[in-house]
């Protein structure tokens, strides 16, 4: 065998190699990333429209994640939160929007105690969505009837809905130490099913 044809081969095997490291590097990626985001990386590829310019941004906003200094909740954080949600789904019997607007205004308080910035909304869906992947889609929901409600745009019902929103993700950020480390994490829609007032 000649030495040009022998060093034509070594580069073809490891051209192949190196494509099949590739491979599963970027299969290994995009597992990690589909179990850390949940449905947030279907919905990030749906938006970008290519998964790699997706996990690009998911890993932009994982390094951005890390930055953060979360902090977990003491317990008396939790009790006294919890009493002021109760309170809330009180006061929506009466007043269902004010209710809802306390309701947003309380889950970015509870986010600010555990250390997640509240600028603004995209801000605070892009770094919730690293740990609560599961759940944000109950947060958007939330966020655009109360939206709605402030244009006088949504009825009871979707009042009450807003509030089963936003309890999903309030439990969460609660319940869930900084890093995922607690062994009482909730069960992704755990509380979907629950009502605003009683729940």
């Amino acid at each position: 065998m000649s030495t040009i044809l022998m060093v034509v081969l070594a580069v073809v095997i490891v051209a192949l190699v190196a494509g099949a490291g590739y491979l599963l590097w970027s299969r290994a990626r995009t597992r990690r990333l589909r179990q850390r985001f949940g449905p947030e990386y279907d919905r990030a590829v749906e938006q970008h429209g290519d998964r790699s310019a997706a996990e690009r941004e998911l890993m932009t906003r994982q390094r951005r994640h890390d930055e953060l200094d979360l902090r977990e909740l003491e317990p008396r954080q939790r009790e006294r939160y919890r009493e002021q949600w109760e309170h809330v789904q009180e006061q929506f019997v009466d007043t269902p929007k004010d209710a809802v607007e306390q309701a947003d205004r309380l889950v970015m308080v509870v986010m600010g105690d555990r250390g997640y910035p509240t600028r603004d909304f995209e801000d605070r869906v892009e770094h919730l969505s690293v740990e609560h992947g599961r759940t944000l889609d109950h947060y958007r929901r939330g966020h655009d009837i109360s939206a709605r409600a402030s244009r006088d745009e949504a009825g009871t019902e979707d009042l009450r809905q807003a509030m089963v929103h936003y309890r999903a993700l309030f439990d969460e950020l609660l319940l869930v130490p900084a890093g995922g480390r607690s062994g009482d994490t909730p069960v992704p829609g755990h509380h979907t099913g629950r009502k605003a007032h009683g729940s």
